[in-house]
């Protein structure tokens, strides 16, 4: 009997947890997401893991194509909202992800992180979705995972749309150090609701701030007070993703057509926080990253919004929508 309660006991306390874990939202349980979510069961690294998705058809005439979103490393696929509504009104199926690792899906602190297997993953979910292929969106670490994609899957590609990629250079190459898990998980540790408002106004938003900026400094600090050690561990990984699997070595091997989107006031230079002041100047130079750039991509077209920051499709959606939309009608018109 005393067996019996002690069980029923330590089932309790896990429950409990488990409850009060997500009612503080560490998979943004109570985030709404501006389309409606699914999630696919995923087998991957001896793990089943969940992959959230938005997948919405179009509301006018269908063009009969898909555009799959990527997010950035402290976004979501919900930070595509006003951008797919945009593309579902011209006709666009569009399909945004949470990755492994992120947001909605399945958060492994148990798991080898790789853009190799980020794409490999969202490829399954394509495959799943019987899409045979797609226009690919990138946003910030997005812009990488794209390109990854890209780069393995040529063939399901149409397009490549990259806005404000980051790791258009390479930061261990010019100057900032190896920084282990154990220092960047300590940094993160640190990360609370007014740091990231901070960050985000300097470098999304170059500067400026309105209130609705606020709904995405809330949907990454919810994640945080729902589970701190979990969020900064997580945030380590990735960092030290990005900065040791760089993409634009490879930049002249993609084959598809690619359009970059930069805000020029970006400022993005992951691991800066750890190098001389000296070190810190010659980083995060967009106009130049995005110059040399479309020069390496073969057939690369270059779309620049020299007052806008790291997120121009949250900064300024209608300009940011209309020059998008007028890249994929290039792309339509195209023999």
């Amino acid at each position: 009997m005393k067996i019996q309660s002690l069980f029923l006991l330590i089932l309790i306390t896990f429950s409990t947890h488990a409850v009060a874990e997500s009612k503080l939202g560490f998979r943004l349980e109570n985030f709404d997401y501006p389309y409606p979510v699914e999630m696919m069961e995923l087998s991957s690294q001896q793990q089943q893991l969940e992959m959230a998705y938005m997948d919405v058809k179009p509301t006018a005439t269908a063009k009969g194509k898909t555009v799959v979103m990527f997010h950035g490393k402290n976004f979501c696929a919900a930070t595509w909202g006003d951008t797919m509504t945009a593309l579902l009104k011209k006709g666009y199926r569009v399909i945004a992800v949470d990755q492994v690792g992120f947001c909605k899906s399945s958060k492994p602190v148990d798991y080898q992180y790789s853009f190799h297997q980020l794409a490999a993953n969202t490829n399954t979910l394509i495959e799943k979705l019987g899409i045979e292929h797609a226009i690919i969106m990138g946003h910030s670490m997005g812009g990488m995972l794209a390109t990854r994609y890209a780069l393995l899957y040529p063939s399901k590609v149409d397009a490549l749309i990259l806005v404000n990629p980051i790791g258009l250079e390479d930061w261990l190459a010019k100057g900032v150090p190896y920084i282990s898990i154990k220092q960047w998980y300590q940094s993160q540790l640190k990360v609370d609701k007014a740091s990231i408002k901070r960050y985000q106004k300097s470098t999304y938003y170059a500067g400026e701030w309105h209130p609705e900026y606020q709904h995405w400094v809330d949907m990454l600090a919810m994640q945080y007070k729902a589970d701190r050690k979990k969020s900064a561990w997580l945030s380590a990984f990735i960092y030290d993703m990005i900065i040791t699997q760089p993409v634009l070595y490879e930049f002249d091997q993609l084959e598809v057509p690619t359009w970059l989107f930069i805000g020029a006031k970006d400022n993005t230079a992951v691991g800066k926080g750890f190098v001389s002041n000296k070190v810190k100047k010659t980083l995060g130079h967009y106009p130049e990253l995005a110059e040399k750039s479309a020069k390496a991509i073969p057939s690369a077209r270059l779309v620049m919004f020299d007052d806008l920051g790291h997120s121009p499709q949250i900064q300024a959606p209608e300009r940011f929508q209309k020059a998008l939309i007028d890249a994929l009608d290039s792309l339509n018109a195209s023999p």
